[in-house]
């Protein structure tokens, strides 16, 4: 059955009053049909393998909506605009996508380009085929501080309507591939800009769901346009060298068909050449020439059952010489995006390494569609697949990041973390696999787990070990997390957490639970800088309420807490209260520079979070002292000659400010020392007995020996009072027998 009305459509190439033509969109770089004519037959043909008579009168009423939407509308072949959405929709087609999938892909356009409303297409196609066109249009015309943030907006948009239906994701990876696909007519820089665009969201993404035809594809296509060169040269390489290798693939297929059939093995063989993007990968990561690569061609194995996956292996295994450590089983433990196979390299003729994939008809299904290939979006089914579970559970974690996450560029930045597609797999106490990115710590384990265990993470062990919290993650780690109720997240960890959702956890734990502090702070922080700039006394009425209106803070305590966190500069938020009041901005300082500028913010070393003692140089009551402004961290304040310090304020200067300590402080600080000692019998119990009487406490030790010299350095972290408590221990210190040097640490 075929689409009416008839299979071509013709559009005036000029454009329409009221709907300017889409110059800046992609244009079609291989050879299109005749200008003015876009066809329907290839769409019409594919949906009637597989839609009913009904559905296909709902698909024709939007596609006729959408072709008089864009009536007039050409892109620069001359073709009008309509043949882009039918592209879409035969890409969706592929995948075989409901009527409603269909119909959004051809109405994908029309909010973004048209100015129709949602409620119009909510009125003619329902609410799912509304829901998923809003959900891949960009947002209507608000006004953002940059492009980048306007970007982030729309990709947080995407993403959140795709956590509820994922068929906003398989649709708009469409329309990328199809946008990708025609992107020869575009100017260099905006080619290259797409490309990355795409090589940093959308091909991570494609990753994530198993779409590996269309990964590949994107991959090549956003490589030839962002280094079109080294393309076209690697390309031009490999077509010569595929007539050398036709010989060597021939006979490795010949070989394996005739060993598996012998052994009763019914299978499909066939040779694969890996992308140009992966052998270019492989090139700049093991620093090698195109003539060092040997594994250009790659085989696939396909057989109708698991257990034969295994025969098949131990046959090859008997034909060619198996390579040591190249053997990965992802049936047993399969990858993130559900992918699985038995990976092996094997020593092929003439010495060539050859790659093998062996896998069952199902897991090929899954290894080129993913979730393309299930209906993942029909929750409600009670008999989802394993893989249709995991990707569930990766899009409610989207949402779980939305609701923590202050800012669309920082939700976008949480994500991008979790796209990456090298894993770790680690296991519970109770043999339950954990899929976490490359370099996690148990931490993002714990909080992978469940938010309330991750924020009360203490200690953990690792195959059974004490380990630190910030050890990094290896495969088939046993990973045991200790908790106390009364244990809260800390700043630091930021600093090695690894997933997005633990790092948007992370910060809106500091962000929410100490509130009250924060907004103390960023008080004392904003009246500090107006009275640098002459303004004192209570804020006016008139002037707090245009002040919220310029900066989306629903109240002032809003805005004092994101003073206090670090979120918003002091300084700049005081000039613009200047200027509401009609002072001379102008004539002001930009910003403080080096923390010279605001008056001292005074310290107690007991604030808690939202003014923390930097880890790197422990700075204690005496030492002179300069705090920094740390987004979502609040201030964190380090000693004066800090190394770590010094360099910081050169990359961001106006982030530092002025703080002095409190009269009273009733408290003991963490201090670090060292020891240079004699390797002698007893040496330890006098320092430490030492360390006893001089009213100190000892909250680490650590110890290197140095056999050639027969000595020791010793490393303690200390509690003292003050300076004046840690010079009078140095001095005990220096007096005990075999003592050879002592020092505060630095940083």
């Amino acid at each position: 059955m075929n689409l009416s009305p008839p299979d071509s459509v013709h559009s005036s190439t000029t454009n329409k009053p009221g709907r300017p033509s889409r110059a800046g969109k992609p244009q079609e770089a291989e050879p299109a049909p005749a200008p003015g004519v876009a066809s329907i037959t290839h769409l019409a043909n594919k949906l009637a393998e597989y839609l009913t008579p009904a559905e296909l009168k709902r698909v024709k009423e939007a596609y006729r909506f959408s072709d008089e939407m864009h009536l007039g509308q050409v892109r620069k072949s001359g073709e009008p605009y309509i043949s882009h959405p039918i592209a879409v929709a035969e890409i969706c087609a592929d995948w075989k996508l409901d009527a409603q999938a269909i119909m959004a892909a051809l109405l994908h356009d029309v909010i973004e380009d048209q100015d129709v409303k949602k409620e119009e297409l909510l009125e003619r196609f329902g609410p799912q085929v509304a829901n998923l066109v809003d959900g891949l249009s960009k947002l209507e015309k608000i006004e953002f501080q940059s492009v980048v943030e306007a970007q982030a907006e729309n990709f947080r948009k995407m993403l959140l309507a795709m956590a509820s239906d994922v068929r906003v994701i398989l649709i708009k990876l469409a329309d990328r591939l199809h946008n990708m696909r025609t992107l020869g007519v575009m100017v260099p820089a905006k080619k290259r800009r797409i490309a990355g665009e795409t090589m940093e969201v959308y091909v991570p993404i494609a990753h994530r769901l198993g779409l590996n035809d269309i990964y590949r594809e994107l991959q090549d296509l956003s490589f030839s346009h962002l280094y079109p060169l080294r393309y076209k040269t690697l390309a031009k390489a490999i077509k010569a060298a595929r007539g050398n290798r036709r010989e060597v693939v021939k006979k490795i297929l010949d070989a394996v068909k005739n060993t598996l059939a012998a052994a009763g093995i019914q299978a499909e063989v066939y040779g694969r050449e890996k992308t140009l993007f992966g052998i270019y990968k492989k090139m700049r990561n093991k620093h090698l020439s195109f003539s060092q690569v040997l594994d250009v061609y790659g085989f696939r194995v396909v057989v109708d059952s698991i257990p034969n996956c295994y025969v098949a292996l131990g046959t090859l295994h008997g034909l060619y010489k198996p390579m040591p450590g190249k053997f990965k089983d992802y049936i047993a433990i399969r990858k993130i995006n559900g992918y699985q196979s038995l990976h092996t390299s094997l020593i092929g003729p003439y010495g060539t390494p050859v790659e093998f994939q062996i896998r069952t008809q199902e897991m090929h299904r899954t290894a080129e569609s993913g979730v393309a290939a299930h209906w993942l979006y029909k929750t409600g089914d009670q008999n989802m697949s394993d893989l249709q579970q995991r990707t569930h559970a990766w899009l409610q974690s989207l949402l779980d990041i939305q609701q923590q996450t202050g800012d669309s560029a920082e939700f976008l930045e949480h994500v991008k973390v979790d796209l990456f597609p090298d894993s770790v797999y680690v296991f519970t106490p109770k043999s339950k696999i954990i899929a976490l990115p490359r370099g996690a710590t148990p931490l993002d384990f714990a909080y992978s787990i469940h938010t309330g265990i991750g924020d009360h993470t203490v200690a953990v062990k690792i195959n059974n070990e004490p380990a630190l919290l910030r050890t990094e993650l290896h495969n088939g780690d046993i990973v045991e997390i200790e908790t106390d109720p009364n244990s809260r997240p800390s700043p630091t960890w930021l600093s090695f957490v690894r997933t997005g959702k633990a790092r948007s956890a992370i910060r809106h734990y500091l962000r929410t639970i100490n509130l009250n502090e924060s907004v103390e702070l960023g008080r004392e922080l904003l009246a500090a800088a107006l009275g640098q700039l002459g303004v004192s006394g209570e804020i006016p009425a008139g002037t707090i309420e245009r002040l919220l209106a310029e900066s989306s803070a629903k109240s002032m305590e809003e805005l004092y807490a994101d003073i206090g966190i670090g979120k918003r500069m002091p300084a700049l938020v005081a000039r613009h209260i200047v200027g509401l009041q009609g002072g001379d901005v102008d004539s002001m300082p930009a910003q403080p520079s080096h923390g010279g500028e605001l008056d001292p913010v005074t310290i107690y070393g007991s604030e808690g979070v939202s003014v923390q003692l930097a880890p790197c140089c422990l700075p204690i009551p005496g030492d002179q002292i300069i705090g920094q402004l740390r987004r979502d961290q609040g201030l964190v304040v380090h000693t004066a000659d800090c190394s770590q310090a010094k360099r910081l304020r050169l990359k961001e200067p106006d982030r530092w400010i002025a703080v002095q300590w409190g009269g009273e402080l009733n408290r003991r600080f963490d201090c670090r020392i060292r020891l240079l000692i004699n390797n002698e019998k007893g040496i330890l119990a006098r320092v430490a007995a030492e360390i006893g009487e001089s009213d100190a406490n000892i909250t680490y030790v650590g110890m290197d020996e140095d056999d050639e010299h027969m000595m020791t350095q010793l490393r303690f972290t200390i509690q003292v009072k003050d300076r004046v408590h840690l010079a009078h221990l140095i001095r005990n210190l220096r007096r005990v027998a075999g003592v050879n040097r002592v020092e505060r640490e630095r940083s």
